[in-house]
């Protein structure tokens, strides 16, 4: 268990998280399947992302995109203290569409942003004190039970502040942009994140070789097959826990040897173990 304290608390708004957090773990690589919007309370950090290498100092406003593999690591010997919002697809979703006054949002089966009100943050650290007032004000609302009316109002502004329809200089290359031999080895792993597969299988999708295929992987998506394999199975795990499966169901169900192999990764990647997790979530 990193050393520090992860407090996850309930939110007035379905679809969005709140995090309280105060650490000196140094954050492996791994992703997030929402939006994440927060504020540097206190001390300062070192991340890379899709975005470039960024430090964040007390009051920096930190944000994250949906698949953007970042990491992050305290500056010093000391802890560093943030506070988080992350927002499902769909709750960002209607706030495009309304942002941009085109309607109801057009989402997948999955719930995710189509191509024509894909949202992106901007920026993945910024000096911006009236944005990170917004933020704070924002996750005191939600966290405190103020009302719907006042939480949607704030939440719109913060977004419409934040980030904007998704540009090349906005986020990670997204699937489009990735060679189509490379996309049916991705999807393998999208589709089934629980399947046992072996880098030939990757290979054969692909039709490359080994070698090439590992190279092409770790250049499109920033991680090795192996660990955006565990992401993906890390982000099933986090959604059956979310939808109230046991932690043992959670870890056979999202592929992993046994439940002691999915608290490792999970304290590893969002340093919180499940079992926290679940009990946040309300399960």
């Amino acid at each position: 268990m990193p050393a520090g304290q992860f407090h996850m608390q309930r939110s007035a708004i379905p679809g969005v998280q709140a995090v309280s957090a105060r650490s000196g773990h140094a954050f492996a690589r791994h992703t997030h399947e929402q939006f994440g919007i927060g504020v540097m309370r206190a001390g300062a950090q070192v991340s890379h992302s899709g975005r470039g290498q960024v430090e964040a100092g007390p009051g920096y406003v930190i944000t994250v995109n949906p698949g953007e593999v970042h990491d992050g690591a305290p500056i010093g010997d000391g802890e560093r203290a943030w506070q988080m919002l992350y927002l499902d697809s769909g709750v960002v979703a209607a706030c495009t569409a309304d942002i941009a006054g085109d309607g109801p949002p057009t989402l997948d089966d999955a719930g995710v942003l189509l191509p024509t009100l894909r949202y992106a943050f901007e920026h993945p650290a910024r000096n911006q004190p009236d944005l990170a007032g917004r933020v704070l004000a924002l996750y005191t609302q939600v966290t405190a039970g103020a009302s719907r009316l006042a939480c949607d109002a704030l939440l719109l502004r913060v977004l419409a502040q934040a980030g904007g329809p998704r540009g090349a200089a906005m986020a990670p290359p997204d699937r489009d942009g990735i060679p189509a031999s490379l996309r049916h080895a991705i999807a393998l792993i999208d589709d089934d994140p629980a399947a046992a597969l072996s880098l030939a299988d990757l290979a054969g999708a692909s039709d490359l070789s080994r070698y090439q295929v590992l190279r092409a992987f770790s250049r499109a998506t920033g991680l090795t097959p192996h660990a955006y394999q565990m992401q993906r199975r890390l982000l099933l795990a986090r959604l059956l826990i979310r939808q109230g499966m046991a932690l043992a169901g959670a870890a056979a169900s999202a592929g992993f040897a046994d439940q002691s192999h999915m608290t490792r990764l999970f304290v590893r990647a969002y340093g919180v173990s499940p079992h926290r997790y679940a009990l946040a979530t309300g399960n």
